[in-house]
């Protein structure tokens, strides 16, 4: 068991919280809690070495882990994993180290996580990592999600998919890196597709690639309601969407989005190995102008 100085003990007896050290539980905020949080690695392993819990909880659950993540203290973070932190602990929120180290936009701390067998997803009513990487513009995190195998099209029934969270907050970073993983360009909110949550927006940036990754411009909302009808009357992305509907998709565009769909999300990564000039396999990959065609 841990031994408290005068001080702690002092503390703890002022604001009258109960310890529960036995059962790893506090009432309150432990000093391993502080150290992870401010990053104060040298104190966190003196602490563990005193014999905290690692896995000691917040009366919100909330763990050392948790706050090392929100932090972005990934030695801190390290440490308390090696210690046997869990990966996957849940604040009463639902909230994980993953989600967190999502919200503050810690790459670093994403990917120690998953090494240590963090689980993108527990259950669909809970908080989402890819949900939060992408509405924040955390495209680094999105990276590190996607390299680790994520499902880009998690849904999440009040939220819809991650492109589509991207398109609401109008980060054009994490939806490039979600489309160029195969997410589906219509897999929105409902009958809400993301470029109906762009439409609603003032990027046309946005409304550009969507379309360029083959998004549908006479797709109908749940109130039977094209992208073109959400939008701002005589704004710019109206239109750019009424100009998309009057301008057929050239022969180069069908032709990319016909091998992208053939080859599917799970091989689109093979590309650079198809037998075909580069200047073909960097615009099936979105990395060549279609005015180069």
């Amino acid at each position: 068991m841990p031994q408290l100085d005068t001080k702690e003990v002092n503390f703890w007896n002022v604001t009258g919280v109960t310890l529960d050290i036995d059962s790893g539980s506090w009432a309150d905020r432990s000093p391993l809690h502080e150290a992870a949080s401010q990053g104060r690695l040298l104190a966190l392993k003196t602490l563990i070495s005193q014999g905290y819990n690692v896995n000691t909880v917040t009366i919100d659950h909330v763990t050392p882990l948790h706050e090392a993540c929100l932090g972005d203290h990934v030695g801190c973070a390290r440490t308390l994993l090696e210690a046997g932190a869990n990966v996957n602990a849940t604040t009463i929120d639902g909230v994980t180290p993953l989600f967190n180290a999502c919200s503050r936009g810690s790459a670093s701390c994403v990917d120690l996580l998953l090494e240590y067998g963090a689980k993108a997803q527990l259950e669909s009513c809970l908080p989402s990592p890819i949900h939060e990487a992408s509405s924040k513009g955390h495209s680094e995190c999105l990276d590190v999600l996607i390299s680790w195998g994520i499902d880009v099209d998690q849904d999440i029934p009040h939220l819809g998919s991650p492109l589509y969270v991207a398109c609401k907050y109008q980060q054009i970073h994490c939806i490039r890196r979600l489309l160029l993983a195969g997410a589906n360009v219509q897999k929105g909110r409902h009958l809400d597709t993301p470029l109906h949550a762009a439409a609603q927006q003032t990027s046309t940036e946005i409304i550009n690639l969507l379309l360029d990754f083959g998004a549908d411009i006479n797709a109908k909302n749940i109130d039977y309601r094209r992208p073109v009808e959400v939008a701002t009357p005589s704004s710019l992305v109206e239109r750019l969407l009424l100009l998309y509907e009057a301008t057929p998709f050239s022969l180069c565009q069908l032709c990319r989005l016909c091998v992208r769909n053939c080859l599917g999300r799970s091989r689109l990564h093979l590309v650079p190995q198809l037998q075909l000039p580069k200047l073909l396999k960097d615009f099936l990959q979105y990395r060549e102008s279609i005015t180069n065609f």
